[in-house]
């Protein structure tokens, strides 16, 4: 739900006639949690700094080479961003006595959101606050006549389960 609001909704009313900007609290960004073990990662002789490096070096988005002709030029581009906690699991953070040890031998490796004392509510529904400020100067009731204007629109880029 923040992430519809984040990217579909305040846009566009970032857009109106008067609206300076919105912002958008409460909701839950999606995100991935590692709990190492400190015992576990010394009995193979690592540190968090080792499972950090690790973690960060299996984690990136950058070009990855290119394609050169005398006529045209391709960047080969590829995402290596781990995503869920699943993307995770297979994860090789070193090698000791010729084995690998895993991500998931000496940490815990969950989904969760991003922020856990993060929240909003609308009476006992969870909900997704959008602050929308005008700008210096703007008639509020134009504004909020445009964004009513603007629902009926917005409400259609949804899925079908929001609406």
């Amino acid at each position: 739900m923040e992430d519809l609001a984040d990217t579909r909704l305040a846009p566009k009313i970032s857009q109106l006639p008067a609206s300076a900007w919105s912002a958008i609290s409460g909701g839950q960004k999606p995100a991935v949690r590692i709990q190492a073990n400190p015992t576990q990662l010394a009995s193979y002789g690592l540190n968090l700094e080792d499972l950090r490096t690790a973690i960060v070096a299996a984690n990136v988005n950058q070009a990855k080479g290119s394609f050169d002709g005398p006529h045209q030029a391709y960047q080969i581009g590829a995402n290596d961003q781990l995503l869920s906690s699943a993307d995770y699991v297979p994860l090789v953070i070193a090698y000791r006595n010729g084995s690998p040890v895993k991500l998931t031998d000496v940490a815990e490796v969950k989904d969760d959101a991003e922020n856990v004392r993060q929240a909003a509510w609308m009476n006992e529904t969870p909900a997704v606050i959008m602050n929308i400020q005008r700008q210096p100067g703007a008639n509020i009731i134009s504004v909020v006549d445009r964004i009513k204007t603007l629902l009926p629109q917005l409400t259609t880029t949804l899925p079908t389960r929001w609406t």
